[in-house]
């Protein structure tokens, strides 16, 4: 066998069918398009009309509301870490946090964080980072001997180039302190 003999088995690589090259070919003359009109022709805008009806997608009813400021957390229940550390997919020891849990393939997608949620009983004794919990939760975990620690920032969410303002203690006390004085 030589370099130049080596090629594929027969029927391996099947060549794609040419259009519009011949009434013999059987895809010739109007290479496969029906006959006239705008769908014959290349540059065709007419997805979604339906003749002059009114379109499915104008006579169905809009529903809800998408907020472009809402945050988007992956929501976790303490049954579902208990199961997995039973399970032996998490681990007991350390810091459980966003990276650790979808490693786990515990959460996934939250691009503002973890929320925990209280649904189920833990056990374990674990330290869990996240962006936001539950009272019950985070009472449910310190009743079995753990700690939640929530996240600074990822809580509290803002759109981006959003400033939080907020007033600094002195400030206040100065405008408290021009009030009293006004009234007298």
């Amino acid at each position: 066998m030589k370099l130049n003999e080596i090629k594929d088995n027969d029927g391996a690589r099947k060549l794609r069918t040419r259009i519009g090259r011949g009434i013999g070919s059987g895809k010739g003359k109007t290479g496969g398009r029906g006959q006239k009109g705008q769908k014959s022709r290349s540059g065709v805008s007419i997805n979604g009309f339906e003749g002059g009806q009114m379109p499915l997608h104008m006579r169905l009813p809009k529903r809800g509301f998408n907020n472009p400021f809402g945050t988007d957390y992956a929501e976790v229940n303490l049954g579902m870490i208990q199961k997995y550390i039973d399970a032996k997919k998490l681990a007991n020891k350390g810091t459980l946090d966003q990276a650790a849990l979808n490693a786990a393939g515990l959460t996934r997608g939250g691009k503002d964080g973890v929320r925990l949620l209280a649904k189920g009983e833990i056990k374990a004794k674990i330290t869990i980072a996240v962006a936001g919990a539950s009272k019950a939760a985070v009472e449910a975990v310190e009743k079995a001997g753990g700690k939640v620690e929530i996240l600074a920032g990822a809580a509290a969410h803002r759109p981006k180039g959003e400033k939080k303002a907020v007033a600094s203690k002195p400030a206040k006390e100065k405008k408290a302190a021009n009030r009293a004085k006004k009234k007298d």
